[in-house]
């Protein structure tokens, strides 16, 4: 019976995952609505359409966050420290730009949009957090 507990696990993770990656979806649409140099250019012809689109972006965003974030946290802290914590607006827009870097279909225009749009995110991403507590467990 143990197997089947770590498959119902694991299952739990990956359904939780996708469903930040919807809500991730829904808040960078939100902010392309709000900041005007932000855009994800849509795909009507793809499989999901212009949806598809935002959510090709937030998974995009999803393992670069998951992926370099911790990295370039790490690497920052430092500069965390000392800026009480007003640095992480400068990392989250460094992996929003890494976003729209690998990615052709979201556009950044300049450091402070990106700024906003990382601040925005994650403001966001806090509050759909409070509301719907999806966070991936170990």
């Amino acid at each position: 019976m143990e197997g089947a507990s770590v498959t119902i696990t694991c299952v739990s993770s990956v359904v939780r995952f996708a469903l930040r990656v919807v809500v991730l979806a829904g808040i960078i649409y939100v902010v392309t609505q709000l900041v005007t140099g932000i855009t994800v250019v849509g795909n009507p012809e793809g499989t999901f359409g212009e949806t598809g689109t935002f959510l090709w972006v937030a998974l995009l965003f999803a393992v670069v966050n998951s992926i370099v974030g911790p990295v370039v946290r790490l690497l920052s802290l430092p500069f965390v420290v000392l800026t009480l914590g007003l640095f992480l607006l400068v990392v989250n827009a460094a992996l929003l730009g890494i976003t729209a870097a690998v990615s052709d279909r979201l556009q950044v225009d300049g450091f402070w949009t990106a700024v906003v749009g990382g601040f925005l995110i994650a403001l966001f991403s806090w509050i759909a957090e409070l509301i719907l507590p999806l966070k991936v467990k170990a």
